[in-house]
């Protein structure tokens, strides 16, 4: 999948103005354990805790390091294996306009769904969960639930041609539209530390 998005790139000879980097991770069915260590060593963690595979946004300070300023997106498919439906806005209502003209061009190949409402349990939410913009997009199932997930059937044969053109060319057209924009994309407003009320002292 992620080949054939740089491949798309590549062919159409584009320049993204801004560094396009491809992901691997390990370790998600068990905790997202290689997104969230790739996150707490490049980008920081919540300050005084450890966020949960489960945690979905930032609820504390966030101890950054200086490549944290500099990351516009993270996008993730890991929801199915048929087409792209639309993508989930993690709660960041900022970036609906944009994503909605990204969109737009995709409508006939039935990807045209807004969710302002988040997603967990993959590996987004690493990024969501240190305030950074990290994006899951909703994706058919087909029988990946009943029959392929976690199966000696989850093989490649298995995969619908039609499916991964039609995600690889919306994925590569959110990446590379993301890559040629002027300022980063918008991020959710950062979570304030919570108020310390002073305590009487007793005499």
């Amino acid at each position: 999948m992620y080949k054939r998005q740089v491949r798309i790139l590549q062919a159409l000879e584009l320049k993204p103005r801004r560094t396009v980097r491809v992901a691997l991770w390990t370790g998600e069915e068990q905790g997202l354990l290689g997104s969230k260590a790739y996150v707490t060593e490049h980008f920081g963690a919540l300050k005084g805790t450890e966020a949960s595979s489960s945690s979905r946004t930032a609820t504390g300070p966030i101890e950054k390091k200086p490549a944290h300023d500099r990351l516009s997106a993270y996008f993730n498919l890991d929801n199915g294996a048929g087409k792209i439906r639309g993508i989930y806005l993690q709660n960041n209502e900022a970036v609906r306009p944009i994503f909605r003209q990204w969109l737009r061009p995709f409508r006939d190949l039935g990807a045209e769904t807004l969710s302002f409402a988040n997603t967990g349990s993959t590996d987004h939410v690493p990024f969501d969960a240190v305030g950074l913009p990290g994006f899951q997009f909703i994706q058919d199932g087909l029988e990946y639930w009943s029959r392929t997930h976690h199966a000696n059937m989850d093989v490649y044969d298995r995969v619908v041609a039609d499916d991964l053109k039609q995600a690889s060319a919306i994925m590569a057209a959110f990446v590379y539209q993301t890559a040629m924009r002027n300022e980063k994309l918008p991020r959710k407003p950062e979570p304030k530390a919570p108020a310390v009320k002073p305590v009487a002292a007793k005499e």
